[in-house]
């Protein structure tokens, strides 16, 4: 019998996680135990996650809270060193680039733990972005590296990382996002949304989402996109789902978007119904990684506001665009986009299959 633990911390880390969990349950000769460090603000939203994406409930709530990079980190290894020394389990899985990951992964190193990460080996080249420290960090305690592309790969080697440590699995976000298309797609048709988020109708409409410090916490920056997003929904709706993060910066600005177009600020959405406004959109403008993916996949055009991505493929191969964090720039980008007449069609990108966990496990449990 093999016991797998995984960590989990963060929403992203839960679609991750979840078609893992999926496919290790249906195997007779594993235990899985699963890790929930509470890194995560909301809990409500954490619980919906959980449900929506099938997970099973977490052995463990560490309930860890939000702090500094530092305070996250240390208090999850804190938290979580006596349950590696309670389960002993025989390897453990991490997922993706927050700070418990590589707070897990640290503190199972010390423990004599074998570490597998997945979504091991993406790189921004930027090390002022945390999540940056924190890959490299992981995928050099890490003894199995489970890479989602292959310029993943390329970059764990040239870091010496290489050999038998190394397998290109495939993306575990395109496994959730599989999963969950058709309730998602579902709920939409339904209207399990409310009426507000509803009255964009068809296509086209934007979705947008924000929060990385180097947009939001500028306080110039940040005006300088809300009224570019004012602006645009004067030409077309808008549906800025609102991380709690950005939400803070606004009020504390006494910025409170009035421009008379058709913006509508959402509060955080569940997967599935954040999953339906996406698969439907003419256009996301974002900075987050995940919907960098899950648009790639989809076919539907991306507009990402940074300098830099750690997903280079979904650039070269899918259908997203990095582009200066500049209003004015949003707006010429987004319009050229939205009167564009091409037709929108799906990248074919390798192992984005929906069965990436199948290869993770397969590796995990097999080999």
């Amino acid at each position: 019998m093999h016991k797998i633990l995984s960590v989990v911390g963060t929403r992203p880390n839960f679609m991750k996680l979840a078609p893992v969990a999926r496919v290790l349950r249906e195997r007779t000769d594993v235990e899985h135990v699963i890790v929930h460090t509470g890194q995560h603000y909301d809990v409500g939203m954490s619980d919906s996650f959980f449900d929506a994406l099938d997970i099973p409930s977490p052995n463990y709530a560490l309930a860890v809270g939000s702090g500094s990079h530092t305070e996250t980190t240390a208090a999850v290894m804190a938290k979580l060193e006596p349950v590696l020394v309670h389960e002993r389990p025989d390897v453990m899985l991490v997922y993706g680039d927050v700070n418990s990951t590589v707070a897990a992964a640290m503190a199972a190193a010390h423990r004599g733990i074998p570490v597998a990460h997945v979504e091991a080996g993406l790189r921004s080249h930027d090390r002022t972005m945390p999540e940056e420290l924190n890959r490299c960090v992981t995928d050099h305690i890490a003894s199995l590296h489970f890479a989602p592309s292959p310029d993943a790969v390329l970059n764990l080697k040239s870091e010496g990382i290489h050999g038998e440590s190394v397998h290109f699995v495939g993306n575990v976000m395109i496994d959730s996002l599989v999963h969950a298309l058709p309730k998602a797609t579902a709920a939409l048709a339904v209207g399990s949304v409310n009426h507000e988020r509803t009255r964009a109708g068809a296509p086209p409409y934007v979705v947008t989402t924000l929060h990385r410090p180097s947009n939001v916490d500028d306080p110039e920056r940040l005006r300088d996109l809300i009224l570019a997003l004012e602006a645009l929904s004067r030409e077309v709706p808008v549906l800025f789902a609102m991380h709690p993060r950005t939400r803070k910066r606004l009020e504390e600005m006494r910025l409170v978007p009035n421009g008379g177009g058709d913006l509508h600020i959402l509060d955080p959405l569940g997967y599935l119904e954040m999953l339906g406004l996406v698969a439907n959109a003419g256009l996301v403008i974002t900075d987050s990684g995940g919907l960098q993916e899950e648009t790639s996949y989809l076919g539907v055009p991306c507009l990402t506001l940074r300098p830099n991505t750690e997903r280079p493929i979904t650039c070269l191969e899918g259908t997203n665009e990095l582009i200066p964090p500049v209003g004015s720039t949003l707006l010429s980008h987004a319009r050229r986009v939205l009167t564009a007449k091409s037709p929108r069609h799906r990248p074919i990108i390798a192992k984005w299959d929906g069965h990436a966990a199948d290869r993770i496990v397969e590796v995990l449990c097999n080999d």
